[in-house]
C-alpha cells in the first residue's frame, strides 16, 4: 500500500463490517464523514 501524507486522499480499500457486509471506502465518498483508525497489536 502506498504511503499517504497529510491532506491526501486515502487509497481505496474494501473491508467486511461487523454484520458481514462487504464495502469499499469509495462507497462512502461524499455521503458521510469517515474516520479511519488503524490499530496494531503486538503478540
Amino acid at each position: 500500500m502506498p504511503r499517504v501524507s497529510l491532506n491526501q486522499n486515502a487509497p481505496d480499500f474494501s473491508l467486511v463490517d461487523y454484520r458481514g457486509n462487504a464495502f469499499r471506502l469509495s462507497d462512502l465518498c461524499g455521503k458521510k464523514n469517515v474516520l479511519l483508525v488503524f490499530n496494531r497489536t503486538f503478540t
